[in-house]
C-alpha cells in the first residue's frame, strides 16, 4: 500500500537564497540548509518545499527559468543539493520542489532558439501569432505591473504569449513534445530523491493558449494532470503532487479526478477560498466566513487533501472575496495602498498585519492547523518575521531569515551593502528585536509555541484525514468544529475576539467512552472539562480530544 504521507505532517516553504548563508557571498545555499535541518527538525516540520532552485535570471525569484535539470551556482553544486537531501532524508524530511513548467525565463536556450529560427525544432515549444492577439489585453496575472499577455518580439518578427511577465514566455502545453519533456523532467527530479513537486501556476498549464482564446468560452485540457500523475507515480510511488490553483469550488475536484483509478490527478490543492475566508473572518473577528465555506467545500476523493496556509510567498490573493469582503480585509491588515498589490491583495507577512498581537497570531495559526487539510507554513513566520515595504511587489516578505541578533541577522558574514536582499534591520520586526537565539532562549516564545503546536498536530491525524464537522454554537466571533475518524475525535473552538466567554457543546457531542482531554490551548483551563461550560480567553483557542481508540 502506497503512503499517503502528505495527509499528516506540516509543510515548511522556504527560498534556499534567503535562508542561511555559508560562503560568505550574501546568499543563502544548500550547505546552509543542510546546517540548518536540526532546527526544522525540532519545529517540527515533515516536508521541506523548496522555492525555485534552478538556473535562473532571478528577475522574478526564480520562476524564470534557464534550466530546468540544473541547480542555480548560487545555491552551491549538485553534489551540495545531493547532501542536503540525503541529510532531510536521515531526519525523515521530506522535499517537495517547486514545478515551474507554464513557461522559461526569455534567456532560456530553447527561447533563444525559437526566436532566431523559425525553422527551430523549438519554434514551436512556444506560442506565436504573426498577427496582434485579439485577446492581447485580456487576463494579465499581474495587473498594473503588465497589462498585456502578447508582446511583439522583433527578432522573431511574431507576438509571443505570456500570461506572466513579459519576460517569461508560456510553454506550449498542448505541444506534445513539450508534455513529454515536462514528464522527463519531473522523472529526473524523482530518480535523485525528490518527493513531489509543487506544480506552479496549475490551470494555466491546461487552458487554450491559442490567439484570441481568451475571448471565448475556456477550454481546458486536464489529461495534461493524468499523464504527468501516471508518470511520476511510474517512477516512485509515493511521490504527491501539490496543485496551485485558485478555481472555483466546481473545478476543484477536476483537479483530482478519480484519486483511485485510471484518470487520477494531483494528489494536494491550495485551499484557497479558504484561506481567504480565514482573512475574512481574522478581519471581521466574525467566524461565519469559515463555517461557510468549509460547509461549501466540496468532499475530495479518498486520497486527495487540502493544502491550508495563512501566508504564502506571494501576495494574500482576495480575488475571490466580494469588493466590499475586500476592503474590509484592506481596511484591517493593509490600508495603506504601498502594502496592497495588483488590486487584489496584500503583500505582508501576518505577524505586522495582526499588529504584533502574540494572542492573536497564535489564535490565527491554531486555527489554520485545525483546518480540514495539511498545513503549510513559510519560513520566518515561526518566530513572527515582518516585511520590508520598500522592497518591488511580492518580495517585501522574501527577506532573509533572522536567526540571532548579529551582523546580518546571522544570515551571512558579508558585507551589509553586498546582500541581494537586505535583513530587516530597523522597527518591531527588525533582526534585533525578532530572531531565533532570543526567541530559542525564552520558554514563552512564538518560536516554543510553534514547536509545542506543530507536535501537538502530529498526535492528532483526525485533522488530516478525518471529517470536519462546523458546529453553530456560541457568539458569532467563535467557531467550533468536530474532526473525526473511525479512532478517534477531536473538539476545537477559537474566539476570533478580544472577549471572553462560554460556550456550551454539552448537547451537540455524540456519547465518547472515556473523559475529554485537553490537547492544547492559549492558557490553563480547568483540568476538569466540562462540555457544558467550556471557558474562551480572549482570541483563546482550545484543542480536547474526546475519543480516541486503542
Amino acid at each position: 500500500m502506497v503512503e499517503r504521507w502528505y495527509r499528516n505532517g506540516a509543510f515548511y516553504s522556504v527560498d534556499v537564497g534567503l535562508f542561511q548563508d555559508t560562503n560568505g557571498d550574501g546568499v543563502g545555499d544548500f550547505a546552509g540548509m543542510a546546517s540548518r535541518l536540526d532546527y526544522l527538525s525540532r519545529l517540527g516540520v515533515t516536508t521541506i518545499w523548496l522555492n525555485p532552485i534552478h538556473p535562473s535570471p532571478r528577475r522574478d525569484g526564480g520562476y524564470d527559468v534557464t534550466d530546468h535539470y540544473g541547480v542555480h551556482p548560487r545555491f552551491g553544486s549538485f553534489g551540495d543539493f545531493c547532501t542536503f537531501l540525503n541529510g532531510a532524508s536521515e531526519r525523515g524530511i521530506r522535499v517537495m520542489l517547486d514545478f515551474v513548467v507554464n513557461h522559461t525565463s526569455d534567456q532560456h536556450p530553447w527561447f533563444r532558439s525559437a526566436r532566431t529560427d523559425r525553422n527551430s525544432p523549438f519554434r514551436d515549444w512556444y506560442v506565436w501569432s504573426d498577427t496582434e492577439p485579439a485577446d492581447r489585453f485580456e487576463g494579465p496575472v499581474f495587473p498594473g505591473v503588465e497589462n498585456e499577455i502578447w508582446t511583439y518580439d522583433e527578432v522573431a518578427g511574431a507576438w509571443y504569449r505570456h500570461r506572466f511577465y513579459s519576460f517569461e514566455p508560456d510553454l506550449n502545453t498542448e505541444n506534445p513534445a513539450v508534455r513529454a519533456e515536462i514528464r522527463t523532467i519531473a522523472e529526473a527530479w524523482l530518480r535523485v530523491g525528490a518527493a513531489g513537486f509543487r506544480v506552479d501556476a496549475a490551470p494555466f498549464l491546461i487552458e487554450s493558449k491559442q490567439p484570441g482564446s481568451l475571448l471565448k468560452p475556456p477550454r481546458r485540457d486536464y489529461s495534461f494532470f493524468r499523464e504527468l500523475r501516471e508518470s511520476v507515480s511510474w517512477h516512485r510511488g509515493d511521490t504527491a503532487l501539490l496543485a496551485e490553483a485558485n478555481v472555483s469550488n466546481e473545478e476543484v475536484l477536476e483537479y483530482f479526478g478519480h484519486a483511485d483509478g485510471a484518470t487520477s490527478r494531483f494528489h494536494m490543492i491550495f485551499a484557497f477560498r479558504l484561506n481567504q475566508a480565514i482573512m475574512l473572518a481574522l478581519a471581521r473577528q466574525d467566524a461565519r466566513p469559515v463555517v461557510a465555506i468549509v460547509r461549501e467545500l466540496p468532499d475530495l476523493p479518498r486520497h486527495g487533501q487540502w493544502a491550508t496556509f495563512l501566508r504564502n510567498h506571494d501576495e494574500v490573493d482576495l480575488g475571490r472575496l466580494t469588493p466590499d469582503e475586500r476592503q474590509d480585509v484592506f481596511a484591517a491588515f493593509g490600508p495603506d495602498p504601498d502594502m496592497q498589490l495588483y488590486n487584489r491583495g496584500i503583500r505582508r507577512r501576518l505577524a505586522p498585519m495582526l499588529g504584533g498581537d502574540r494572542r492573536r497570531i497564535e489564535m490565527a495559526y491554531s486555527l489554520q492547523f485545525t483546518m480540514p487539510g495539511t498545513p503549510v507554513i513559510r519560513y520566518g513566520d515561526e518566530i513572527g518575521m515582518g516585511e520590508n515595504l520598500e522592497l518591488h511587489e511580492r518580495e517585501a516578505i522574501r527577506t532573509p531569515m533572522q536567526w540571532d541578533d548579529t551582523l546580518n541577522a546571522g544570515f551571512s558574514r558579508a558585507d551589509p551593502r553586498d546582500l541581494p536582499v537586505p535583513v530587516i534591520s530597523e522597527g518591531p520586526y527588525g533582526y534585533k528585536q525578532v530572531n531565533v537565539t532570543d526567541q530559542r532562549r525564552d520558554p514563552h516564545s512564538l518560536l516554543v509555541w510553534f514547536e509545542r503546536i506543530l507536535h501537538s498536530l502530529r498526535e492528532c491525524e483526525e485533522i488530516g484525514t478525518g471529517q470536519h464537522v462546523m458546529l453553530d454554537l456560541g457568539p458569532s466571533h467563535v467557531l467550533v468544529h468536530r474532526a473525526c475518524t473511525e479512532t478517534g475525535a477531536l473538539l476545537f473552538l477559537h474566539n476570533l475576539a478580544d472577549v471572553p466567554c462560554r460556550v456550551d457543546v454539552g448537547g451537540t457531542q455524540p456519547d465518547q467512552p472515556g473523559r475529554p482531554l485537553s490537547v492544547a490551548a492559549d492558557s490553563y483551563y480547568d483540568e476538569k472539562i466540562d462540555l457544558s461550560a467550556l471557558d474562551l480567553a480572549g482570541y483563546g483557542y482550545r484543542w480536547i480530544r474526546l475519543r480516541r481508540d486503542p
